[in-house]
């Protein structure tokens, strides 16, 4: 069977909602990306691109009508390369490069552009249509995050637990673990020291292209630097901050991701592709695992992904040199961590940070992911590296990479 690497990788640096990426379309974005790319990859020749798969968790607005193929005509590649946007929630841009992996697998493809984009700041307000002429079953809801147009058997079944409240219900179900709200403020505080580390001795920067964002009235800017990062935290003030989601409860906005918006792109390549076309590897997919849990505690769909994808790679956590598990809450991540019997500030977890500094633009982060391990690894000099998310509405995903 074909194995599958990942030969570069390249995002945009992270804007808060409503911040420094608000200007820019969400189908710009993509295509700032893919162009980028291309463009740091030179001997490869657009036209040989056998599919551009982008993960994207919106598709309400400007991601609409499958936005990897909007991206790919935008960024110049010719139009006889297809696109395909998916769609799993948080893991979206994970799934999509998991996609060329078993494409590649299965013959079908040499060469792909694999990743995801999201823009949450300009995901819009989506309205039904009533249900009969004159009806007043019309409802409206912001596209940017949580449920809508709930299906009443669904919440009959399974409920509809805001994203916050399956972490509360993790904390709650997990007692055992004593998560307090102190150990989460910490969870966050050290993610946001380790984000503002990487950040300024130019860790990060590695990771990103500039986005040119033209000025009214001013010369255009180039944003460079992940934004949602609080240097000046600490855990007073993480303290200070009101429960969201419970009267008594223990999240926060401080101890949980943000509302983002950003885009990245991997190229993957076959063996035969890295030989015709002199491609240099920096990573091998190894094993890919999804499983389904119950979605009142979605967070937790990590601790059993992780564990079947490593039996599946024949590896283990000591095998791992590092580990990106992505930060929806810091109760979850903690959940996920005690689970699988490791210490809370186990160093091969998120050196650089996590979402709850860097951000989590939904679509996108799957692959944010997987391209800070390639990187990571050569940084380190590691072998090996885990990349997990959990998924709304009961998901997990893990990947374990190679180094090369």
């Amino acid at each position: 069977m074909k194995e599958a690497y990942i030969i570069d990788g390249i995002r945009t640096a992270i804007g808060k909602f409503r911040g420094g990426l608000s200007p820019v379309r969400t189908d710009d974005l993509a295509a700032l990306v893919i162009k980028a790319l291309m463009e740091r990859n030179p001997g490869v020749n657009p036209a040989i691109i056998d599919d551009v798969i982008l993960g994207c968790h919106n598709q309400a607005g400007e991601d609409n009508r499958n936005v990897a193929r909007m991206a790919l005509l935008l960024a110049g590649l010719p139009h006889t390369v297809p696109g395909e946007t998916v769609n799993r929630l948080c893991s979206s841009g994970m799934s999509a490069v998991i996609h060329a992996n078993r494409a590649i697998k299965a013959g079908d493809g040499d060469l792909f552009i694999s990743g995801g984009v999201e823009h949450m700041t300009r995901g819009p307000w989506v309205m039904s249509k009533v249900s009969k002429a004159y009806g007043n079953d019309s409802a409206m809801h912001d596209s940017s995050f949580g449920w809508r147009f709930v299906n009443p058997k669904m919440k009959a079944m399974y409920g509809t637990d805001s994203m916050g409240e399956t972490a509360e219900n993790l904390v709650d179900d997990l007692s055992e673990q004593a998560i307090t709200r102190e150990d989460q403020d910490l969870f966050a505080y050290n993610s946001h020291m380790k984000a503002t580390k990487a950040q300024k001795s130019g860790r990060l920067a590695k990771e990103i292209v500039g986005v040119e964002i033209p000025q009214r009235k001013a010369d255009l800017v180039v944003f460079e630097q992940d934004e949602f990062i609080r240097p000046g935290t600490t855990l007073d003030k993480l303290a200070k901050l009101r429960p969201v989601f419970r009267q008594n409860g223990t999240v926060t906005a401080g101890n949980a991701s943000g509302l983002n918006d950003g885009a990245a792109a991997l190229l993957i390549a076959s063996a035969d592709a890295i030989t015709q076309y002199g491609l240099q590897p920096k990573a091998r997919i190894v094993a890919s695992q999804v499983v389904g849990v119950e979605p009142r505690i979605m967070g937790i769909g990590p601790v059993e992904a992780a564990q079947r994808v490593l039996k599946k790679a024949k590896l283990t956590f000591e095998d791992m040199d590092v580990i990106e598990l992505n930060e929806a809450f810091a109760a979850q991540s903690l959940a996920v961590i005690r689970s699988w019997g490791l210490k809370d500030d186990d160093s091969r977890i998120n050196p650089n940070g996590g979402a709850i500094a860097i951000g989590h633009p939904l679509g996108m982060t799957g692959a944010r992911l997987l391209q800070t391990a390639m990187i990571e690894l050569h940084e380190k000099g590691g072998r090996y590296a885990l990349c997990t998310l959990c998924v709304g509405v009961g998901q997990g995903y893990a990947v374990v990479i190679e180094r090369v």
